[in-house]
């Protein structure tokens, strides 16, 4: 059974949540790769603040490909969510809720996502072209000078995620 969830999620909604479970979102993802990780640790650090507020964003580890003429957006597959997860510790504690990319997390970061009620899906890797469809607009939000790594601001509709940590 497929689940349609709207973001920003909600705690009921993360709590009704199943590992394995398919799930379609609709709403608004931020990309975000190492390096806009790196500048949004680094904002942190500095005590400034963020493009967006965590607590109701969901970052999707992913370098969007440049769109093609008449496309909304290239490819948007996801990228290995480990080399995200010493970023992500310290971002769940800011109050990020909703992590996209692929790949296993570390112990640590599974800890973290349990303790705080945050979720980590997964989206299917080798398909990232048929991934774009489901993009209803995508923009370039944050740090545009980190070309396919600045953070993009995209609006999906039935993206399809599949929840493996909670």
């Amino acid at each position: 059974m497929t689940k349609h969830l709207n973001l920003p999620l909600n705690e009921t909604d993360i709590a009704d949540l199943r590992i394995g479970e398919r799930v379609l979102l609709t709403g608004v993802l931020f990309t975000a790769r190492d390096s806009a990780h790196q500048r949004l640790l680094e904002l942190i650090s500095e005590g400034k603040e963020l493009p967006f507020d965590l607590r109701d964003a969901a970052i999707f580890y992913c370098g969007p490909s440049p769109a093609r003429p008449g496309k909304i957006c290239g490819a948007v597959g996801p990228t290995t969510s480990s080399r995200m997860d010493k970023a992500s510790l310290i971002l769940l504690d800011k109050g990020l809720k909703v992590m996209i990319g692929k790949g296993e997390r570390s112990v640590e970061v599974t800890q973290k996502i349990k303790a705080q009620g945050a979720v980590y899906f997964t989206a299917l890797g080798g398909v990232a072209a048929l991934l774009s469809k489901c993009i209803v607009s995508c923009e370039t939000f944050a740090w545009a000078d980190l070309g396919t790594e600045a953070i993009h601001r995209m609006a999906v509709r039935d993206f399809p995620v599949y929840v493996a940590i909670k």
